[in-house]
């Protein structure tokens, strides 16, 4: 089997593990009484991606091989989602939060690592194998994102998306991608010089001394910000279409029997959406671009309020589209950015920083707040409730409210952005 081959699979695996439940563990919350606790269990992939993935790399870096800890973080990841999954199939409709919830906590603690752990080791291998791997490894990326869509549609239409079997399909997967990370070439560890390093380096804190320069920490500060958008539609785009099951008039259309598949739309968009950044970078230039990535987040959120699942399922098409204007073009346009204005000797060390500020501190901070609006807005229903059409479209009025809440934050994010961000060549001294 070649290089090229064995690391497409690789990347398949990993995101299929995430794309198991990340988009469709809401519906399920939400059918055991749970769906205010929606926000809890997405913001803590945010609140572990502050620190787990700079533990595990110091330790790839420092004392095993890089596809060992990628191997180690998947199995534990792995053990526990099936523990997750054993306790809510048994406890059935009696299944508690915390218990469910700290068995996930767990899981995902180890699985968030592994993301930036399987990069790794692609760049290693493809470097070992003499290739250029910022020409080599996008063409295989794209197979995560494919591997995260088939995994998606599999559970929808096997009937798993509103029960707890997505958590074991995940688990699963999780032990089959840590079996065969081990088959990767191995990577080297640190020589002792490196290991030398203090904490505060091995961690890349030293990026922090970034917030010195006003620039720098304007743009981190837009960052957490616009990182408040990035799980809420993960979270609650599936609850809110399966919301419309209690209309008779929505109930049969494709959207609220198939809501998985409709919100996969999202992720095509994004893979198709990494092909035009290079051409837009080029016309507009980095402000312009993370510009226009904040207004289709606003248009993101909008076509959801706006949107039905019968005439105006068009807008959620449209929703789908966007996503992935919003998502690419400011997370890769934000990360060229960093690698412009940094110096080399801190240069990954900022990337860090960038990703902490994003999908940590941002996603977890995002995720608490869409949950209390959501919890303010949209009446709860009991598990086993009967639902009627006036309490779905009590709902469904409070989900509208929630949405145009989100793009008018969207929406005032990116004007501050565009008042008060300046930007600049010339890099910033490490």
């Amino acid at each position: 089997m070649s290089l090229k081959i064995k690391l497409i699979i690789l990347n398949y695996l990993e995101f299929a593990v995430w794309g198991a439940y990340l988009i469709s563990l809401g519906i399920y919350l939400n059918k055991m009484g749970m769906g205010e606790d929606i926000r809890h269990f997405y913001s803590m992939q945010g609140f572990v991606s502050i620190f787990m993935p700079a533990l595990m790399g110091m330790v790839a870096d420092r004392w095993m091989q890089g596809q060992r800890v990628l191997s180690l973080c998947h199995t534990l990841a792995g053990l526990f989602m099936l523990a997750a999954c054993s306790y809510a199939i048994g406890a059935g409709e009696a299944v508690e939060f915390w218990p469910l919830f700290t068995l996930y906590s767990i899981s995902v603690a180890f699985f968030m690592p592994t993301i930036a752990l399987g990069y790794s080791v692609a760049y290693a291998a493809l470097e070992g194998d003499g290739q250029d791997s910022v020409k080599a490894f996008p063409p295989i990326r794209v197979w995560g994102t494919v591997g995260f869509i088939c995994c998606m549609w599999a559970i929808n239409l096997l009937g798993l998306h509103d029960t707890a079997w997505q958590l074991g399909v995940s688990g699963a997967l999780s032990l089959i991608m840590a079996a065969y990370s081990l088959t990767m070439p191995a990577m080297k560890v640190a020589n002792d010089d490196s290991r030398k390093k203090s904490i505060v380096e091995a961690l890349g804190l030293k990026a922090f001394k970034l917030f010195l320069n006003p620039r720098m920490a304007l743009f981190f500060l837009f960052s957490m910000l616009l990182g408040v958008c990035l799980q809420i539609t993960n979270g609650y785009a599936t609850p809110y279409l399966t919301t419309f099951q209690g209309i008779a008039e929505y109930a049969d259309t494709f959207a609220v029997k198939y809501p998985v598949i409709l919100t996969s739309l999202s992720q095509i968009s994004e893979t198709l959406c990494i092909l035009l950044i290079p051409y837009f970078l080029s016309k507009f230039g980095i402000k312009r671009v993370i510009l226009i990535a904040l207004l289709a987040w606003t248009l993101r959120f909008l076509f959801f309020g706006l949107g039905n699942p019968s005439g105006g399922v068009w807008l959620f098409v449209l929703s789908m589209i966007v996503y992935g204007v919003a998502f690419d073009f400011f997370n890769i346009s934000g990360s060229l950015f960093v690698n412009q204005e940094t110096d080399e000797n801190i240069r990954s060390s900022a990337q860090g920083l960038f990703m902490m500020m994003t999908n940590g501190l941002g996603a977890a901070i995002g995720m608490q707040a869409a949950g209390a609006i959501q919890s303010y807005y949209v009446p709860s229903f009991e598990q086993g409730e009967t639902v009627t059409q006036q309490m779905a479209h009590d709902a469904i009025a409070g989900w509208q409210q929630c949405w145009y809440i989100f793009a008018a934050y969207a929406f005032v994010v990116a004007i501050l952005f565009a008042i008060f961000f300046k930007d600049s060549k010339k890099p910033v001294e490490g």
